[in-house]
C-alpha cells in the first residue's frame, strides 16, 4: 500500500461514518460532517508520516555518521522516498516540504531561519504554534511554528541532549546551549501551565569587541581606556545589572583585554564565554541525574579551579555560596579575576554579594563580610537597559575600601540624563580614582585628561548632581578640564 493510501486510510477510519447520528436528551440529531481536511493539515499529516518512516529507515545506520554524511544520507533516502510514494505534495512545493524535512531531522525546525538572522537577539517559543522574537530590543510574535507539541517536544529533546542534560516531567527545568553559544532554557509542564516554554538566547556570530560598543554607545572611549587599564593592571572587576542588559557580553569584551600568556579558567552553569587567548580552560557545571546524584556546583568548580594554577578566574555568574570562594580568591592572589551579578545598582550589588555569602552555610559577622568584599572588588560596571532597548554602562564605580561597617563607593563615570529620548553619554565626574597610583606601579598608567571634565559637562553635572555614596575629600583629586 503507498504512503498515500495509508494517510487516506487513517484519516477515514478516524472519521464518524455519515448519516450515523445519536441520540441527544430526547431528540435525535444528525451528527456534523466532518471538517475537511486542509491544505495545511495535508502538509503537516504528510511531513510527519515521511519523517516517521525516515526515522525507522536510518535510525539503526547512521547513529555513528558525521554531521556531512547523515546529511547526504537523509537526502537520498528522502529523495527515495518521494519517488516511489505519492505523498501529496506537488512538485513545485517539493523543494520547500524537503527543506521542511531536512530542518525538522538536522536541524532545529522552525527555528532554523531565526537562529540564522543576525539581528534576532531572543527567541521565545511560548507554545509549537506561538514564537515570539526580539529583533532590535523590541518583541514581535511571528509567524513560525511547530507542526505540532510532539514536533516542538523533539526539538527540545534534540537541544537538550546534545550537551548532556535531560528535561522531563522529573526534572522539568534546564539551562543548555546550542553549538554556537548560545544560551537556552526550557521549563515543561506542570511548572509552565500552558505547555513547554523555550527560551534562546543569541549571542553574535563573531563575539563583540570595545570597538562595537563603543559604535553602539554602550560604553565611551575615556571609559573603555579606564576599564582597559584596570584588566591589564589585574584589577578585579564585578559586572552587575538586571535580566538582559549585557552582562556577559561585557564580560566577553573585558576578557580580551587579558594578555595572551596568561592562564584564564571560566567557570559556567552552561559555557558562555568566548575567551580567544590560547590558554583557556572552561569549565561547566553540572546537574543532577535521574537518581538525583552526580551534581556538580558552580561552588566546586571554583574550589578545584584553585589547584589549577590559574591566572585569572571568571565566573559567569554569582549566584549563591560559590561568592565566598570566589571573593577568597580575589584576595588570595588570584588577582584580575572578573563575575557578574544580578542587581539593580552598583550598592544593591555589593548588598547582594553579602547575601550571597551568607548562602554559603556559614554565619559570619555582617563587618567581616564586608571587609571581604571591600577588599576584593575594586570596580563595579554597572549596566541597565532602557525602554526603547538599549544596553548601556549607566555607571562605572571605584570601591574605595570600608568606613565605619560602611563600603565606601565612588562614581568614575555616570550615565549623563536622557535628552530627546535617546540615552545620554557616559562622562567622567571628574574624580580621579584611588586605584590610579596602583595602575601605574602595574605598567598601565591612566592619563588624568581620561577623568576630566569638559564645561558641557560641568553644566550638567550641576543640573543633576547625584550625592555619592560615601565622599572622603581626601580620598579622590578633582581634575578639572584646561587646568
Amino acid at each position: 500500500m503507498k504512503l498515500s493510501e495509508k494517510l487516506a486510510s487513517s484519516s477515514a477510519a478516524a472519521q464518524p461514518a455519515e448519516g450515523k447520528s445519536q441520540p441527544s436528551g430526547g431528540a435525535r440529531r444528525s451528527r456534523p460532517r466532518p471538517r475537511p481536511a486542509t491544505g495545511d493539515e495535508r502538509w503537516k499529516s504528510s511531513k510527519r508520516a515521511v519523517h516517521q518512516r525516515l526515522l525507522t529507515e536510518l535510525a539503526s545506520s547512521s547513529a555513528q555518521l558525521p554531521a556531512p554524511a547523515l546529511k547526504a544520507k537523509v537526502r537520498t533516502a528522502l529523495d527515495e522516498i518521494l519517488e516511489t510514494e505519492d505523498i501529496g505534495v506537488s512538485r513545485l512545493e517539493r523543494q520547500r516540504f524537503v527543506q521542511e524535512l531536512l530542518g525538522d531531522i538536522l536541524g532545529y525546525g522552525p527555528l532554523d531561519d531565526l537562529l540564522a538572522d543576525d539581528e534576532i537577539t531572543e527567541i521565545m517559543c511560548n507554545d509549537f504554534d506561538e514564537i515570539w522574537i526580539e529583533r532590535d530590543g523590541i518583541i514581535h510574535r511571528t509567524d513560525a511554528a511547530f507542526s505540532d507539541v510532539d514536533h516542538y517536544r523533539r526539538i527540545i529533546e534534540k537541544i537538550v541532549v546534545a550537551v548532556g542534560r535531560r528535561v522531563d516531567e522529573s526534572s522539568p527545568m534546564v539551562d543548555a546551549r546550542l553549538p554556537d553559544g548560545s544560551r537556552v532554557n526550557v521549563i515543561l509542564p506542570p511548572l509552565a501551565v500552558r505547555g513547554p516554554v523555550l527560551t534562546v538566547r543569541k549571542f553574535p556570530a563573531s563575539p563583540l569587541t570595545i570597538a562595537d560598543l563603543i559604535r553602539f554607545g554602550t560604553i565611551s572611549t575615556e571609559a573603555s581606556t579606564f576599564l582597559e587599564a584596570c584588566v591589564r593592571a589585574r584589577i578585579n572587576v564585578l559586572v552587575s545589572g538586571g535580566t538582559g542588559t549585557g552582562k556577559t557580553t561585557m564580560l566577553n569584551v573585558l576578557s580580551a583585554f587579558i594578555p595572551d600568556s596568561e592562564r584564564i579558567i571560566t567557570i559556567e552553569e552552561a559555557a558562555e564565554l568566548q575567551p580567544h587567548q590560547p590558554h583557556t580552560v572552561s569549565l561547566e557545571g553540572r546537574p543532577p541525574n535521574a537518581e538525583g546524584a552526580g551534581e556538580v556546583r558552580i561552588r566546586d568548580l571554583v574550589k578545584n579551579s584553585l589547584r589549577m594554577r590559574p591566572d585569572r578566574i571568571i565566573v559567569g555568574e554569582c549566584r549563591g555560596g560559590e561568592t565566598l570562594d570566589m571573593l577568597q580568591a580575589m584576595n588570595t592572589g588570584h588577582e584580575g579575576s572578573m563575575t557578574t551579578v544580578h542587581a539593580n545598582s552598583s550598592r544593591e550589588a555589593l548588598s547582594r554579594l553579602e547575601v550571597m555569602v551568607l548562602m554559603a552555610g556559614f554565619e559570619l559577622p555582617h563587618r567581616a563580610i564586608r571587609e571581604q568584599i571591600a577588599a576584593a572588588v575594586d570596580v563595579i560596571v554597572h549596566l541597565e537597559r532602557t525602554p526603547g532597548g538599549f544596553r548601556l554602562v549607566s555607571s562605572i564605580t571605584e570601591v574605595q575600601g570600608l568606613e565605619a561597617d560602611v563600603v565606601v563607593l565612588q562614581d568614575l563615570f555616570r550615565r549623563a540624563p536622557q535628552t530627546d529620548r535617546a540615552p545620554g553619554p557616559l562622562v567622567p565626574t571628574g574624580l580621579r580614582p584611588k586605584l590610579a597610583e596602583r595602575l601605574a606601579e602595574r605598567g598601565a598608567p591612566v592619563d588624568a585628561a581620561t577623568f576630566r571634565l569638559d564645561s558641557a559637562d560641568l553644566q550638567r553635572q550641576e543640573r543633576h548632581r547625584q550625592r555619592p555614596t560615601r565622599f572622603r575629600a581626601d580620598a579622590v583629586d578633582y581634575v578639572p578640564r584646561g587646568r
